[in-house]
């Protein structure tokens, strides 16, 4: 798995849709819910005629995990959800997860700390759920 500073990669061997559908499974997997989905190219084509490749973003949330992080700072939401692409590149379908220990390392409260690096350590496992079978 390739982890840049803001955010987590896998590479499949996957069709898109068919990435898509797995990365559902393994965020759920994970005990995220997938509460917003923006497809990229669609909302791309539609408003300024751009094509480009299929790209899609999905808002994961893992209700217990953002409860305590908004109960310890309740302006955290501003980071909320965790976003996760699915998007064709590179000779087959990319995932890449935000991390959330980088995307909340600018709220200076250890709670919130704590739950970044367990949502961090959750969306590594869904990750990882994607290149086991």
């Amino acid at each position: 798995m390739e982890h840049r500073t803001y955010g987590i990669r896998r590479r499949l061997d996957l069709p898109y849709d068919q990435a898509i559908h797995r990365t559902r499974e393994a965020l759920k997997g994970a005990g995220f819910g997938v509460l917003t989905e923006i497809d990229v190219k669609a909302v791309l084509k539609a408003r300024i005629d751009a094509d480009v490749e299929p790209y899609i973003i999905l808002g994961a949330c893992n209700p217990r995990l953002a409860h305590r992080a908004l109960s310890a700072e309740p302006e955290v939401g501003l980071l909320l959800p965790c976003n996760v692409v699915v998007r064709e590149g590179e000779g087959g379908t990319i995932v890449e997860a935000m991390d959330p220990e980088a995307a909340m390392g600018i709220v200076q409260n250890p709670a919130v700390a704590e739950v970044a690096r367990e949502a961090k350590a959750l969306l590594v496992q869904a990750l990882n759920l994607l290149t086991e079978s």
